[in-house]
């Protein structure tokens, strides 16, 4: 009888342990599998390199991690992105030539493209709460309107930026690590104490998990899901003001297809697409996951096919962990 009853539950206790721990498991064996193909793989300068390679999606995969747990989705992030960096490129560029205004001309184009990514968040927000549109057909259509309106602005021609203070926020750095890599590892500790700690990161999940019950014990939920959207925003525009200093310019169809890479390092992570369940950290592995599988597979010369056919099949997997975590439920 004691085996009767303990054999139907192994499968559900080792589909839990892959929902809670499998994108840790995956990580951890690439990261050896790599380590034994490639030499230059663990090299200090590689790392650094993986690290820094992945502050474009990790800024937005975090930020995207909050929205799906409230119950939302975004898929205007790489059109926010790009508007932020054009908003903070010509705001840099313009203010250099103003003589009163040269001094602080690098900082207020940053400060300027991230508030406008916030602030295109919250839009969404309040499409998604107020005007009670699909999330998806919300964002999706926001994402085409913010990218037209970073068209007409730019009239499909880059814009430079010549004061090389601008390209500190990207470029500068401590030692051989970048301020890219402080920043969003530090975002990844900011929105983990705010999940785990405080009043909002217990109204996201209760956003996501049940809404009605949420309503009903007093939790502001349209509240809660425009703050997670302006977050979001925050972080795209953040990737999109990096992104210009970096490369001293910025154009409209930057960052197109990012938002469908940090949705996919977010599903890897083990974060339900259903809402009401997920984790930072879990997120932070799910973006290193894809970066190792492109950094390391490039060191070991396989072809770039077939690193999208695996990124694909750990996609798939971790989509159907998830749907069978809800058949289950």
């Amino acid at each position: 009888m004691t085996a009767g009853r303990t054999t139907p539950r192994s499968p559900r206790k080792l589909t839990k342990l892959l929902l809670d721990y499998g994108v840790l498991f995956a990580f951890v064996a690439l990261f050896l599998f790599l380590a034994f193909r490639a030499e230059a793989f663990l090299t200090v300068r590689n790392q650094l390199n993986i690290l820094d390679q992945a502050h474009q999606i990790g800024l937005m995969a975090l930020a995207v991690t909050v929205v799906i747990i409230a119950g939302g989705f975004d898929l205007s992030m790489g059109a926010i992105f790009a508007m932020s960096a054009v908003v903070a490129a010509f705001v840099a560029r313009d203010l250099e030539s103003v003589e009163s205004f040269a001094a602080i001309a690098p900082y207020a184009g940053w400060v300027a493209g991230i508030i406008t990514g916030t602030l295109f968040g919250l839009l969404n927000g309040v499409l998604v709460t107020v005007l009670r549109i699909n999330t998806f057909v919300a964002t999706l259509a926001s994402g085409i309107v913010i990218r037209g309106l970073a068209l007409i602005i730019t009239q499909a021609e880059q814009v430079r930026v010549q004061d090389d203070r601008f390209r500190d926020l990207a470029r500068g750095g401590i030692g051989d690590i970048n301020n890219t890599v402080f920043i969003w590892l530090g975002f990844a500790v900011i929105l983990t104490l705010v999940l785990m700690r405080t009043r909002f990161g217990r109204h996201v999940f209760a956003a996501g998990d049940n809404p009605e019950a949420a309503r009903l014990s007093g939790i502001n939920v349209n509240l809660i899901r425009t703050i997670t959207f302006g977050i979001s925003g925050f972080a795209a525009g953040l990737a999109g003001v990096i992104s210009a200093s970096k490369f001293m310019k910025a154009q409209n169809d930057m960052g197109q297809g990012l938002e469908l890479i940090a949705i996919a390092s977010v599903v890897i992570g083990g974060t339900s697409i259903m809402g009401g369940e997920g984790a930072i950290w879990r997120t932070v592995l799910g973006v290193l996951l894809l970066r190792l599988i492109e950094n390391g597979f490039n060191l070991i010369n396989v072809d770039t096919f077939y690193q999208d056919v695996f990124q694909g099949l750990i996609i798939l997997f971790a989509v159907a962990l998830d749907a069978m975590r809800h058949r289950r439920q």
